[in-house]
């Protein structure tokens, strides 16, 4: 996939009603350190990764996804892309020029099908960042993100074809059809997944954590602070990741995670699965059972930012 402009994914911008209990949380409790802040906004990173933050926190009145960043090699790969979505007519917010947030770059913004915020930047600067140790229980970096969508295989679909993500697996319900895609946008098995949902909305944000044990460590910390879990732990079969799910102050699902597979792309063929099946929700066998209650946590409120971009 050599003419694929995106890379990777940079970090999930938050809006949050209750700022000073949800900086709180994601610094104290989930493990994330901020590096700047500034009116209401604070940038969070993760000590191990490059990326100048992971989380934007912006304070506001109603909760709301901001937006979704991404990242491309160079500025021209910034420019082709852009030129690429505004003759597909996709809905452009901001031209590419200069980004003014912590470690700059050039980036632009636009709306995708469904009407959330993506930002794709190029150049920022590398944090400075560092080798967790052994026993460090907090994130190395941003995993993946999953969004909730009405209508799935059109989302799909519209990544596929604007921004060349690729298809690696799919879950299925026997009774339903399509419940989520995984998509890739380089040799990782998914820097974003597509769940089926009531509504627009996030569905989680995932950390990786430096391996199994510091994985069980962090999963274990939360437990013991009180903060609500979802699911896990476990091992999904899709991806082959661990999982632990919990939910932040304001009912954004996380999730630590660990091992999600890298693909030979060239090789790999996506599979169907049947996520009924317990072996394919967890291997293990060691997470409480996926139920309809389960899966309603992470639909999340139905998000106020569609096609409505946030103010900074």
């Amino acid at each position: 996939m050599s003419d694929r402009l995106i890379t990777h994914l940079r970090h999930v911008a938050l809006a949050v009603p209750d700022y000073d209990r949800q900086h709180e949380f994601y610094t104290t409790m989930w493990g994330l350190t901020e590096v700047e802040h500034d009116s209401g906004i604070t940038f969070l990173a993760a000590e191990g990764s490059p990326e100048q933050y992971v989380v934007r926190l912006r304070r506001a009145e109603e909760k709301r996804l901001d937006l979704v960043s991404f990242g491309a090699a160079t500025a021209a790969d910034v420019d082709a892309l852009a030129d690429r979505l505004i003759k597909q007519n996709v809905r452009i917010i901001s031209e590419p020029g200069e980004v003014e947030t912590p470690g700059g770059g050039y980036g632009f913004r636009f709306f995708d099908v469904d009407g959330r915020t993506i930002e794709v930047s190029s150049d920022v600067a590398v944090r400075v960042h560092r080798r967790l140790e052994e026993k460090e229980s907090v994130p190395v970096r941003v995993s993946h993100v999953v969004l909730n969508s009405t209508d799935i295989n059109r989302t799909r679909e519209w990544y596929e074809k604007h921004l060349d993500f690729a298809l690696s697996d799919t879950l299925i319900h026997p009774n339903m059809g399509d419940m989520m895609h995984f998509m890739r946008c380089n040799p990782q098995h998914h820097s974003m997944a597509i769940a089926r949902g009531p509504h627009t909305s996030l569905h989680h944000i995932s950390f990786e954590m430096r391996g199994i044990d510091e994985y069980m460590r962090g999963t274990g910390r939360l437990l013991r602070g009180g903060v609500r879990k979802i699911w896990g732990p476990g091992r999904h079969l899709a991806g082959n990741n661990t999982f632990s799910y919990f939910l932040d102050p304001h009912g954004n699902t996380l999730e630590y995670t660990t091992e999600l597979e890298l693909l030979d792309e060239d090789a790999w063929h996506p599979h169907v699965y049947d996520f009924t099946r317990p072996e394919v929700s967890d291997q293990w066998g060691t997470a409480n059972p996926m139920d309809e209650f389960v899966a309603a946590e992470s639909f999340n409120d139905p998000d106020r930012g569609v096609f409505v971009a946030p103010p900074v």
